[in-house]
């Protein structure tokens, strides 16, 4: 009977937490405020996470972000060491995801299609 929660999924959701909560108490940097751990894939053997970000702020560009956190894996790394009890810490790839932003531009446009077709509707009358 095959597990209906691999390792690697257990390991991605505790990685997820535990960067969310780094981030936001112990790294002080203003240009990674209102930063959010939106997912984490971890490969099978464990070795590498490709970490999803994403930034409620327009202050900071994608890549400033990035290479902020590029600079603070080996911190992010020593601290997750700590924080989870692994054998090897995986090789943090950090990525921008702009589902969030997509989102609302589609939330955008929805409304302004219902407004447009509100505002043809009472013409027509």
């Amino acid at each position: 009977m095959a597990r209906e929660y691999a390792r690697s999924d257990r390991v991605a959701d505790q990685i997820q937490r535990e960067l969310a909560r780094l981030i936001q108490r112990d790294m002080s940097d203003p240009r990674l405020e209102l930063l959010s751990v939106s997912a984490v894939e971890v490969t099978r053997d464990l070795a590498y996470a490709t970490v999803y970000v994403s930034s409620l702020t327009e202050k900071t560009s994608h890549k400033e972000i990035l290479s902020v956190l590029a600079k603070a894996n080996g911190f992010l790394r020593r601290e997750l060491g700590k924080a989870m009890r692994l054998r090897i810490v995986p090789e943090l790839k950090f990525k921008y995801d702009e589902s969030i932003e997509k989102g609302m531009s589609m939330a955008k446009l929805i409304d302004d299609a219902v407004k447009n077709d509100s505002n043809d509707s009472s013409e027509e009358d």
